[in-house]
């Protein structure tokens, strides 16, 4: 395992210890070894910089899961700007909320992909801005000789560093928040990520989500520091992913309840293993059901390695290989190196050994802060903890396990319903592929408990009968039972895999 303080510090080292080592394969066979990687890096910084970008530019880019992406980042690195991926789903408002806050120079985008014109959108962000130039780039990017970069500044330790990431959160609320992040808060969630799931040169990760999620990011920085390799997929398709997983020998096949989901659905199509060696599923950004991580050690024989973190924080705690199959099932895994975790009651009061309360942080890869300071006052309480908005316990192990959302505790007639234990009942239904439970206003209750439900593939959809009879054959009380059900064909998520419960609120509350 290489450290590194920076990125571009990381890579050298990389490639000094494994330069022929390969880093990435895509779904069409491309390659990149680490030495080509950095040499593709350097050509592309030179490029850039004759295009105008110099160090302190914030470049905004939105570009699909592609070799060139990883490439772009670390060019980027190179000349010491400001990186803001955003989200492929993002659109018009997003990108020009974001771009406008972030004072971007520059923006990077497709062409065209997946029948939307990113081109057309960043031209009309520009023009209403101004200041901030378009650069179109399909699978490559621009080339200039290195020889005309300038030296690189010797790397600062990680108290000393500027800013130079700017993720916006994944949108489950109104505006998204600019996170501020430096290569040391992603480099040290990296390295911790690395020691949980015991990453080797030989492993195969699968990219298969979005790079420009924090994820994404920190897995190049994990792949860097351990010399592992990635499986990148532009984007997820729950048949051909699978696929070209398993054409390409997958070892650690992230990333989530959704994706999970897709692989248990691939190997039960087929008479062979898909994913002969395999050895585990991380996951994160969304809540996994315990029966859904014992269905997959009993089809795969490998556990789902799950970690929880938020963008301003990410991956808090994680699961570690030699944690059991009940640790594995019910808790998202223990601290991570230097994670400081505090439960605070409803009530504001630290919570007892063993009791739920809101999870705070302080960390080493805890944000330094929103890009607008005014919302700082209410992310962080007075002793500098981050105020996650998630509410869990510890159990004497020191395993964290999330038993909700703040927001997602429902009120009914002064009882507290917790969405994500229906939520885990009722995904043991094998009529239920997929199911998110959330509060609606009613005059009498205060709060009803509704249940959306997506029908698993092959079964008739569940009755509400049939729902309150298993959430009762369960032991769920009285009081906690869903009052409302519905079915829809699919629970909408973001590419990070979280449900997005306010568009639910919002389609039902009437």
């Amino acid at each position: 395992m290489l450290q590194g303080r920076t990125l571009w510090e990381l890579m050298e080292k990389r490639v000094n210890a494994t330069p022929d080592a390969l880093m990435a394969v895509d779904e069409d066979m491309r390659t990149l070894t680490f030495a080509e990687f950095w040499s593709e890096s350097e050509r592309a910084a030179a490029g850039l910089m004759a295009s105008g970008v110099t160090p302190g530019d914030v470049v905004s880019w939105q570009l699909p899961t592609w070799i060139e992406s990883l490439v772009l980042v670390a060019a980027l690195s190179r000349l010491d700007a400001v990186q803001n991926p955003l989200l492929p789903i993002y659109r018009e408002r997003e990108v020009g909320f974001i771009t406008g806050q972030a004072g971007s120079r520059l923006m990077v985008v497709p062409s065209v992909w997946r029948g939307f014109d990113f081109e057309a959108m960043a031209t009309s962000v520009a023009t209403d801005q101004g200041g901030m130039r378009v650069l179109v780039a399909d699978k490559a990017l621009p080339q200039g000789d290195p020889a005309s970069l300038p030296p690189r500044p010797e790397p600062l330790d990680a108290d000393d560093q500027a800013v130079r990431w700017l993720f916006y959160t994944s949108g489950t609320t109104a505006d998204p928040k600019g996170a501020q992040h430096t290569d040391a808060s992603i480099a040290a969630v990296a390295w911790g990520m690395s020691q949980r799931l015991a990453l080797i040169e030989a492993d195969r990760n699968a990219l298969v989500f979005p790079f420009t999620h924090i994820g994404g990011i920190t897995w190049l920085f994990s792949s860097l520091q351990s010399g592992c390799s990635n499986i990148l997929m532009e984007g997820f398709h729950p048949e051909d992913t699978p696929e070209v997983l398993s054409r390409e020998g997958v070892t650690l096949a992230g990333s989530g309840t959704f994706f999970h989901q897709a692989y248990l659905a691939y190997q039960r199509k087929h008479l062979q293993p898909v994913f002969p060696h395999v050895r585990g599923f991380p996951g994160g950004g969304s809540p996994k059901p315990p029966a859904l991580v014992t269905e997959m050690r009993e089809v795969f024989d490998a556990p789902v390695l799950s970690g929880y973190g938020l963008t301003e924080a990410p991956i808090l705690t994680m699961a570690d290989v030699s944690d059991s199959d009940e640790e594995l099932a019910i808790s998202e895994g223990k601290p991570m190196p230097g994670v400081e975790l505090k439960l605070v009651t409803l009530d504001g009061d630290v919570a007892p050994p063993g009791a739920e309360g809101e999870v705070r942080a302080r960390a080493p890869q805890l944000m330094k802060g929103y890009l607008d300071p005014s919302l700082d006052a209410d992310a962080f309480d007075e002793e500098g903890y981050f105020r996650t908005g998630d509410l869990g316990r510890l159990d004497d192990r020191g395993n964290l396990i999330i038993t909700g959302r703040v927001k997602d505790v429902i009120i009914r007639k002064g009882e507290n319903v917790s969405a994500k234990e229906v939520e885990d009942l009722l995904y043991t239904h094998p009529k239920v592929a997929d199911v998110a439970v959330v509060g609606l206003p009613d005059p009498d209750s205060g709060e009803r408990v509704c249940a959306i439900v997506q029908t698993a593939e092959g079964e008739e959809p569940i009755t509400f009968d049939e729902m309150v009879g298993h959430l009762k054959a369960q032991g769920l009380m009285t009081q906690k039972l869903p009052e409302q059900l519905e079915v829809i064909e699919v629970i909408p998520r973001n590419p990070a895999g979280k449900v997005l419960k306010h568009v639910l609120r919002d389609q039902y509350k009437g």
